[in-house]
């Protein structure tokens, strides 16, 4: 396959970390069940990395309207069961910034699930039943087993069950409010965008390095010389697919003549994706450069996904991920009344230069 590979690294306070904890990090573990990858069990936490549990677990480290309060304890909890799913924050776990990001998601979820009606809530229910029973499975065939999980990230298992449920609650309860018209505008919106095409496309790749080990195969002038001797074999009347076996280093589809059916298109990188949306249907494209090599291409069909239950169920989640996001930006900050974590430092002013400065005058 040729994934688009725009992943970033990106600092925490760039975007919501949990973003859906109970369906981003439940469904993660679902896919990974029944292949235990290596490096998937949460190794034990240094005690640096663990979260900054530096009072007493009753302490009360924020407040907010209507009576809500926070404590140490549940703030640590909060954060573990996070780290439990997603090892890498232990590297954050005692950064204010962080603290502060994560205590904004905890409020926010406090605040938004307690307003979900008991249809959202009894629905919600069933599907935590489902997760945590994949959960306790998937972590159950670790080494050490759950028991070790829980006790190396300082949780109980009822702190798993009180973080889905939030979730769950919330989202349930904001996907509740958007209107099939709104899914419908959000579709046509982004459809225009081409975010819902797919396409037919086969192709042979003509590599510069060899997709496993990632070893030089070729220089950029052999491999365009490869590739346009691919085109004009096809050109004559060359069988594709028996071509793309040959000469395909794609080993995503070359067994498969080449050819990735009804695909998202949106997963490709940039010049593939551009040369499936563009080129004309059922032609031998010239050779399409990208980061991988060179394409020799034909495009069979194009078209856009229609506006099935998934998809409405998807754009639905993505409407309610943004008022989440929304709501936490600027109803958030008149929520908090104290808040006791440690405070990033505020970046210093950039110095004046000669010409802005009155003195220059």
């Amino acid at each position: 396959m040729l994934p688009n590979d725009t992943s970033k690294q990106r600092r925490f306070s760039k975007k919501w970390i949990l973003s859906m904890v109970a369906l981003l990090l439940a469904f993660s573990v679902l896919s990974a069940c029944g292949s235990k990858k290596e490096g998937a069990a949460t190794a034990s936490p240094s005690p640096a990395s663990t979260a900054a549990a530096t009072g007493n677990p009753s302490d009360v480290i924020a407040t907010y309207k209507e009576g809500g309060k926070i404590t140490r304890g549940e703030f640590d909890s909060f954060i573990n069961v996070n780290k439990m799913f997603s090892p890498q924050l232990a590297q954050f776990m005692t950064d204010p910034a962080f603290q502060q990001d994560m205590l904004k998601q905890m409020v926010t979820f406090r605040v938004l699930s307690a307003k979900a009606d008991d249809k959202v809530k009894a629905d919600a229910d069933k599907q935590v039943t489902e997760q945590m029973k994949a959960i306790t499975d998937y972590f159950g065939k670790q080494e050490g087993g759950m028991d070790k999980q829980l006790k190396d990230n300082g949780i109980e298992l009822k702190d798993i069950e009180s973080l889905m449920k939030m979730s769950f609650y919330t989202m349930g309860s904001m996907e509740s409010k958007i209107s099939d018209q709104a899914v419908q505008d959000a579709y046509k919106e982004q459809a225009a965008t081409h975010a819902f095409d797919i396409a037919t496309v086969s192709h042979i790749l003509i590599s510069l390095k060899d997709a496993a080990t990632q070893k030089d195969l070729r220089t950029k002038e052999e491999a365009l010389a490869r590739a346009k001797e691919v085109k004009g074999k096809l050109d004559k009347g060359g069988d594709f697919a028996a071509l793309a076996k040959e000469f395909s280093d794609d080993p995503g589809s070359k067994d498969a003549g080449g050819t990735y059916k009804d695909a998202d298109i949106n997963q490709w990188v940039p010049e593939f994706k551009q040369a499936a949306s563009t080129l004309p249907l059922n032609t031998i494209s010239d050779p399409v450069e990208s980061s991988f090599g060179y394409h020799v291409m034909k495009v069979e069909s194009r078209s856009t996904k229609p506006l099935d239950d998934t998809l409405k169920t998807q754009i639905k989640s993505q409407l309610a991920e943004k008022s989440l996001s929304e709501f936490a930006e600027k109803e958030y900050p008149n929520l908090i009344q104290t808040n006791n974590l440690p405070k990033p430092e505020a970046s210093p002013a950039p110095a004046a230069s000669p010409a802005a400065s009155p003195a220059a005058k």
